[in-house]
């Protein structure tokens, strides 16, 4: 029950911050999302919002992490791992892009914008030569620039084509890395 009542509020607090922004999110109104009866269940689980927060944040990014990875081990070569990169990343925000906004609204770097392997994925391709010299850094930079500018877009566009956009990002950076 008490790991229940934990996801429980996680999910009422991305609910709220999602309709409501981080600044109108209290414990108060996320108890009202989840329908207790009083602030206290919250404090009984979290000790402050801001460890409520961080839950959130460590949610969202396992969930992204866990479909990027899914996906990456299914493809053959680092080509192939970029673009179900991009694509899982892209197809998570399309289906979950509340979630998405609540977490970056909490962390404003982007759920996932640390060590996420796309570094290290872009070396393996330089060094099997399947892409080109460039620097890894700054591709990764990119490559999640447009994954969140896909976030920010959905925001605004929920009808976004997520097969198009998917497609057209995913030649755009093969095109960028693509080896001689």
């Amino acid at each position: 029950m008490r790991t229940a009542r934990r996801t429980q509020i996680v999910e009422a607090a991305i609910d709220t911050i999602a309709t409501e922004g981080l600044a109108g999110t209290s414990f108060a109104r996320i108890a009202r999302t989840a329908g207790l009866s009083s602030t206290g269940l919250i404090s009984y689980h979290f000790a402050s919002k801001r460890e409520l927060m961080d839950e959130v944040v460590r949610v969202v990014t396992g969930e992204l992490a866990d479909a990027v990875a899914d996906r990456m081990r299914a493809a053959d070569g680092a080509t192939e791992r970029l673009r179900a990169y991009l694509a899982a990343t892209i197809e998570f925000a399309g289906k979950h892009h509340v979630r998405l906004r609540a977490a970056r609204e909490i962390a404003p770097a982007g759920p996932a914008a640390g060590d996420d392997g796309l570094e290290a994925l872009l070396r393996a391709g330089q060094l099997a030569g399947e892409f080109r010299f460039f620097d890894v850094a700054v591709m990764a930079l990119a490559v999640r620039a447009v994954r969140d500018g896909v976030l920010d877009r959905l925001a605004t566009d929920p009808g976004l084509d997520i097969a198009t956009c998917t497609e057209e990002l995913g030649t755009t950076f093969e095109l960028a890395t693509r080896g001689a």
